[in-house]
């Protein structure tokens, strides 16, 4: 009995480790900030928002242009569902965040043939673009 019981207690705490060696990073991380050099936030309305088949082409169309190798990371999305109030805008159809890590690099990308095929391809989809550019600040 005694070596069951201490058999069961080892495998618990090394279950226990286990899953701690497993977890994500982030879980032990502190409001890390985004220390990329340029953050590239590309807000984007449609022209025909509720067509499936111009949302498809749109979102293809990003698929490609994630490509571009200069991108160190990104994010494409939807509006989120959160409550509406004065300071939030809902209005756009998609947004597009990229972050490259350096100033050259978003200049590159700018250049590139593959975001220059992009705009050539799909501008005839949106209505509206508003980009922000953005750069970190240590506090």
């Amino acid at each position: 009995m005694k070596n069951r019981r201490s058999f069961l207690k080892t495998l618990s705490i090394g279950t226990a480790l286990t899953s701690l060696a497993i977890m994500p990073k982030r879980m032990f991380a502190k409001n890390e900030p985004i220390k990329n050099e340029l953050l590239h936030h590309v807000y984007f309305w449609l022209k025909n928002p509720e067509s499936e088949t111009e949302r498809a082409q749109f979102e293809k169309a990003i698929g490609r242009l994630l490509k571009v190798e200069t991108i160190s990371q990104s994010h494409f999305g939807i509006p989120a569902g959160t409550e509406n109030r004065d300071v939030v805008d809902h209005s756009y159809t998609y947004s597009l965040l990229l972050l490259f890590n350096s100033q050259a690099d978003q200049d590159s990308y700018q250049i590139d043939p593959i975001h220059l095929k992009f705009v050539e391809e799909n501008s005839q989809l949106w209505t509206k673009v508003v980009v922000y550019d953005s750069t970190y600040i240590a506090s």
